[in-house]
């Protein structure tokens, strides 16, 4: 495969987008899509997650370039800017469009999520409000998910706040292992302004709350799972914030904090695909 074709792929964040697109499409089976339903809400997350992926690394290659990430390839001139920035702009005019093909709410609804996106790319990155595009979108993720179901009513208001709690505490957690990188290139979003403790407080209450959301929003009591995992949204951080207090100061407590949380995040993504099946 040419280098820059594996340079596209490297560019577009490869392992949030598959993880996204799977989520996605697991959703849409638990919601009740037929197999071609499943496979236009797949493409349509799968295009828009492209075109998220391609925009960031254009942006940020001169970012990356200074503080050597190797593992950008437009930081390492394998691909070139302009080329991502025409990829991006081919998968954001294709997210719509392939939405179309399930209805025009869904497609409505996928449209601002990826508009958000985009806004947080620039100029949002570096603003007191860059928490905001994460929980745009990942509460329209699920929206897109159920308006695109033929007949489905609305999309209940307690999965859409739980999507965009775990979307903004991914924000949190997701920052806290280049807060460093980011000082050195100028970004100043939410998490850098809080600091270390603060995105570490916030990543768990934020997702902490989107467990909760999970667990008590749809129909019926809370089932002995249910409550079994907010209470691993309780300790696990906390487990983490210990781990890390014995850990080398020059970064091990920023990972062992990252490592904590991404396993609540996994814990939620896991209740929210199965809450499919009470929409």
């Amino acid at each position: 495969m040419p280098s820059s074709v594996l340079g596209l792929v490297r560019a577009s964040h490869p392992e949030p987008a598959a993880a996204v697109t799977v989520v996605a499409g697991l959703l849409a089976a638990g919601v009740g899509h037929r197999p071609a339903g499943v496979a236009a809400v797949v493409l349509t997350v799968l295009a828009s997650q492209l075109a998220v992926g391609w925009s960031n690394d254009a942006l940020d290659a001169h970012r990356d370039a200074m503080v050597g990430r190797t593992d950008k390839p437009a930081a390492t001139g394998v691909v070139r800017r302009r080329t991502l920035g025409y990829a991006a702009a081919t998968a954001a005019v294709a997210t719509p469009l392939v939405a179309l093909s399930l209805n025009g709410a869904a497609a409505a609804c996928v449209t601002l999520g990826l508009v958000s996106a985009l806004l947080y790319n620039w100029p949002l990155k570096s603003t007191p409000l860059s928490v905001l595009p994460y929980a745009v979108s990942f509460g329209a993720l699920p929206g897109f998910v159920v308006l695109a179901l033929p007949g489905a009513p609305a999309p209940p208001v307690w999965l859409v706040a739980a999507a965009a709690c775990l979307g903004a505490g991914a924000h949190f957690a997701n920052v806290l292992p280049d807060l460093a990188d980011d000082a050195r290139t100028g970004v100043r979003g939410l998490p850098h302004r809080l600091g270390p403790t603060g995105s570490r407080l916030a990543a768990a209450g934020l997702l902490l709350a989107a467990t909760v959301v999970l667990v008590v929003g749809p129909p019926g009591p809370p089932s002995w799972a249910g409550l079994s995992a907010i209470a691993v949204a309780v300790v696990v951080p906390a487990l983490g914030w210990y781990a890390g207090r014995s850990a080398a100061p020059a970064g091990g407590r920023p990972v062992a904090a990252f490592r904590a949380v991404m396993v609540v995040a996994l814990l939620d993504v896991v209740l929210l695909v199965t809450n499919g099946r009470v929409i």
